[in-house]
């Protein structure tokens, strides 16, 4: 199946990627096949990053396709939940850690991206933010996820932004 994954993603994403994903547990063989077989049939590097995430648990236990053991995204959104909300979820998270899924903590999730988007919302009906102080915030984010992707640590970066925004031009926010 190494190949079939190699030849798909060739395919329908090219024959350069920056990033490709991938659970922890398809570092070897998975991975070292695909990057063996894609790099003699290309004839230069495929991809940049090869990032392997931890497991998604539910309880104590990982999600495993194979094993019937599984939320999907339409399983969410029967639920009414914005998918938006889980990937807000998995991204306040460090990728190497294991993430424990629950419907409390996809709550949680869904709370405190609606939170996020009204802000950003509002924001942008306010105005810009000061060149000075976008630099700055610009500045930490990249560093952030230079960072090993340290995507949690953005979040927050981002809600310090937004409260000095707020409290800024409306104390009262």
């Amino acid at each position: 199946w190494h190949m079939e994954c190699t030849g798909i993603a060739i395919k329908y994403l090219g024959e350069k990627l920056d990033i490709h994903f991938g659970a922890e547990d398809a570092v070897f063989p998975h991975h070292t096949n695909e990057i063996a077989q894609s790099e003699a049939y290309l004839g230069h590097k495929w991809c940049n990053y090869w990032v392997h995430l931890s497991w998604l648990l539910t309880g104590s236990i990982k999600m495993s396709k194979s094993k019937g053991h599984t939320t999907r995204i339409s399983d969410l959104k029967n639920e009414g939940y914005n998918p938006l909300s889980f990937r807000y979820f998995i991204i306040n998270s460090y990728y190497h850690k294991q993430l424990n899924f629950s419907f409390e903590a996809m709550d949680s999730a869904d709370t405190a991206y609606k939170k996020l988007k009204n802000k950003c919302l509002a924001l942008a009906k306010d105005g810009a933010v000061e060149e000075e102080t976008f630099n700055k915030y610009n500045n930490e984010f990249k560093k952030y996820l230079e960072d090993d992707l340290n995507t949690a640590n953005t979040i927050t970066l981002i809600y310090d932004l937004l409260n000095i925004i707020f409290n800024y031009k409306n104390p009262n926010v």
